[in-house]
């Protein structure tokens, strides 16, 4: 199997260096980018996924609707796009940038993206990432906030998501 390999980046996203995933997760000063997807239905419901019980990081917490690295040479927008095919089996529709902002943890550091696409479903969820997925309401997920079930950048980036999201409706 072959390495991956993450563009280190500044924050303001401006290529700085090149590692690979392996020194990436477990150094924090390595700033490398992430995207994340959050997909609406027509209803106002967001779709989140229950990750994988064999993630190496938060195994088993709900999640946005897609998440994912930038791959080294790769647009987020592009990453964005590949992660939405190969996690949810998405390929129509254009997401939309919301915003970035820095993440940063005891393990590692990310400039994120987050984008929000419609879509209502059906989905094709990744056997290997995600154990399940659902659309969720937003009473749904403020009632569950702080109980352990979301995943600790999930938490973290729902204010923002939210208002990005859901302001206008």
């Amino acid at each position: 199997m072959s390495k991956e390999w993450f563009d280190l980046v500044n924050e303001d996203g401006e290529r700085v260096g090149l590692a690979p995933r392996s020194e990436c997760h477990g150094n924090p000063k390595l700033l490398h980018q992430a995207v994340h997807v959050f997909v609406v239905n027509a209803a106002g419901e967001l779709f989140l996924q229950k990750r994988s019980l064999r993630k190496d990081t938060q195994p088993g917490k709900w999640d946005t609707s897609v998440g994912g690295h930038v791959d080294a040479g790769e647009a987020p927008l592009a990453a964005a796009r590949r992660e939405l095919r190969e996690e949810l089996g998405v390929t129509e529709g254009e997401p939309a940038f919301l915003y970035q902002y820095l993440w940063r943890c005891p393990v590692e550091s990310e400039l994120i993206r987050s984008y929000g696409l419609p879509h209502e479903g059906p989905f094709h969820l990744q056997a290997e990432e995600i154990d399940e997925g659902r659309f969720w309401t937003l009473t749904e997920i403020e009632e569950m906030l702080g109980r352990g079930i979301f995943t600790d950048n999930f938490e973290f980036e729902w204010p923002r998501a939210r208002t990005a999201l859901f302001s206008a409706r």
